[in-house]
C-alpha cells in the first residue's frame, strides 16, 4: 500500500509517519521541507516530497508528478493552519489581517482541492482508493469557537468529501472526514498511550488514538468505509 500524508513534518502528521503502514508499504510525507532525520522503520519504505502549499497550483503539480510512476492507494490531507491567536482567550476576529485569512483559506481549501484534482488519476487506479480528510471538531454544528477562517475551512472539508463522493461513486472511491477535538501533540508515539492520556486531565486526545482510529480504516475491505468520525476528548464540554 503507497500512504501519502500531507502535513508530515510535526505534530499528527509526523505521528502517522511514524505509526501507519504495515510489512511491505510505502509512506510518502509531503511537508514545506524534508525533515533532517526521518523515522527508520523495519520493512516500511519512507520517502518524502518537498511542496508547499501556500503556492497550490505548483505543489499541486509536483507532487501529482512525483508519484504518477509508482501510484497511490491513500491520500490524508492533514494540513491545516489556524489563526495566530486561534483557541486563545483573547482571539478576536477583527485582529485577524486579510493576508493571515487568506493564506489559511488557500492552504486549508484550495490546497486540499488542487491536490486532490492533481492525485485523482493516480488515486482511482488503485484497488481500493481512499482520502482521508484531518477535519475538526470546529466543523460542527454547535461547536463554540469564534474562529472564524479556521471553522469556515473545516466546513468546507465536509463539502469537499461529499462532492467527491458523489463525483466518483463508480470509482468506488471512499472518503473520510475525521472531526478531531484538541489533541495532544506533546507526547510523541515513543510515550505509553497511557502517560500521553494524562496530559490535560482528559481534555487532550493523544495522537496515539488517532492513529489507530486510521489504521482502522485503512484496514477496512474495499466494500467498506466511514464518511465521518467525531472524535472528541472525553472532557470536552462542547460534546
Amino acid at each position: 500500500m503507497r500512504i501519502m500524508i500531507v502535513g508530515a513534518s510535526q505534530g499528527l502528521g509526523r505521528a502517522f509517519i511514524e505509526g501507519l503502514g504495515d510489512r511491505g508499504d510505502h509512506l510518502i510525507g509531503v511537508s514545506r521541507s524534508v525533515p533532517t532525520t526521518l523515522p527508520e522503520r523495519a520493512s516500511i519504505e519512507i520517502g518524502w516530497i518537498e511542496a508547499d502549499l501556500a503556492l497550490p497550483v505548483q505543489a499541486s503539480r509536483s507532487v501529482a508528478e512525483a508519484v504518477k510512476e509508482g501510484g497511490l492507494d491513500v491520500l490524508i490531507y492533514n494540513l491545516g493552519l489556524w489563526e495566530a491567536r486561534a483557541f486563545e482567550p483573547d482571539y478576536c476576529f477583527l485582529n485577524d489581517s486579510p493576508a493571515e485569512i487568506q493564506r489559511i483559506v488557500t492552504v486549508n481549501v484550495s490546497g486540499a482541492i488542487l491536490l486532490i484534482q492533481a492525485l485523482l488519476p493516480a488515486l482511482l487506479r488503485s484497488r481500493a482508493p481512499r482520502i482521508i480528510l484531518t477535519g475538526s471538531t470546529s466543523a460542527l454544528l454547535g461547536h463554540g469557537r469564534p474562529e472564524v477562517a479556521f471553522g469556515a475551512t473545516k466546513f468546507a472539508l465536509r463539502g469537499i468529501a461529499e462532492a467527491l463522493r458523489e463525483g466518483f461513486r463508480e470509482h468506488r472511491l471512499a472518503v473520510t472526514c475525521l472531526q478531531l477535538g484538541y489533541l495532544n501533540t506533546e507526547d510523541k508515539l515513543a510515550v505509553p498511550v497511557e502517560r500521553a492520556a494524562r496530559r490535560g486531565d482528559g481534555e487532550l486526545i493523544p495522537v496515539h488514538d488517532v492513529v489507530q482510529l486510521v489504521r482502522t480504516l485503512l484496514a477496512l475491505s474495499p466494500s467498506a468505509y466511514v464518511k465521518e468520525v467525531i472524535m472528541p476528548a472525553i472532557g470536552d464540554a462542547r460534546f
